[in-house]
């Protein structure tokens, strides 16, 4: 699904529970092929989790790359959470007992290019590729100010033919500070709606002036248990609207294309229940 220049997907797409919904049978023999036939694009974010105990690392495989890359038309284009070896200060404490362990891969230009090597078979297939970081407390981060000098420094060696978006989940660190750093280092910043982050739309209302060529929206909702709860993980019913969050996205989407800002629009499961079904309000909204 594009229209103009917005890419309305989903984050990821092996669902069963989408028979009839995108999949023609409850287990296709290729799940990309067949979602590529109903949308443009699709958040990749099995490639995030990648930083395990003894500081291992683990890569996308080859192979896998070369089957999506195979499985898509080449209009298709790949939204890709880079690793989280590249993007978590420390381990997570779940996996260290709760202890506070420094990754000794935080921001690794050289991990970066490695991955970016593995990325070849999908060259002229990749959209945004999105840094996620998790929410920095002060163990972690001094504030936004150091935020923006450790990843200003490597961003600046970052090779210029890819598009890299920011997605931050500290509400403070929304300043002029932040949006200054995306705005001088080429960056597009990644509009999340839930993880305790202001409105969307109010953030957008505020820092519109920073969004100028590019952009990416997503699109995850409220309490996961909840809605795992209502839904029984069974992903073909919205259990939850909000149409009223769905409006205002309408107006924010027609005032950046208004504005010729390429979009990217990744909707989770969990916003509404089932996202097909929520795309599918969007798209008749857009319409």
């Amino acid at each position: 699904m594009k229209t103009d220049n917005i890419h309305i997907g989903t984050c990821s797409w092996k669902y069963d529970s989408w028979q009839g919904l995108v999949y023609s049978a409850p287990k296709p023999e290729n799940y990309l092929a067949e979602y590529s036939r109903k949308y443009s694009t699709v958040e990749v974010d099995q490639w995030f989790w990648s930083l395990f105990a003894g500081d291992k690392v683990v890569l996308p495989k080859d192979k896998v790359v070369s089957e999506y890359a195979g499985s898509v038309p080449e209009s298709f284009r790949f939204g890709i959470k880079v690793p989280n070896s590249l993007t978590l200060t420390h381990h997570y404490k779940k996996d260290t007992g709760g202890k506070m362990i420094v990754n000794p891969h935080f921001l690794s230009y050289d991990l970066m290019e490695k991955f970016l090597g593995m990325l070849e078979p999908l060259s002229g297939k990749i959209g945004p590729l999105m840094f996620q970081f998790e929410y920095l407390n002060k163990q972690k981060m001094g504030g936004v100010g150091e935020f923006a000098e450790k990843f200003g420094a490597f961003a600046a060696r970052l090779p210029k033919d890819f598009s890299y978006c920011l997605e931050i989940r500290n509400p403070n660190y929304l300043n002029t500070t932040y949006f200054s750093l995306i705005e001088e280092l080429g960056l597009h910043h990644v509009f999340l709606q839930g993880y305790y982050m202001p409105p969307l739309f109010d953030v957008y209302d505020k820092w519109r002036e920073y969004i100028r060529s590019l952009t990416v929206i997503r699109l995850m909702g409220g309490d996961r248990c909840e809605i795992e709860e209502k839904t029984g993980k069974k992903w073909d019913t919205v259990v939850i609207p909000r149409d009223v969050e769905i409006a205002k996205l309408a107006g924010m989407l027609a005032d950046l294309q208004s504005r010729e800002v390429e979009t990217y629009l990744f909707v989770n499961n969990h916003f509404e229940g089932s996202a097909p079904r929520t795309l599918a309000k969007i798209a008749e909204i857009l319409a």
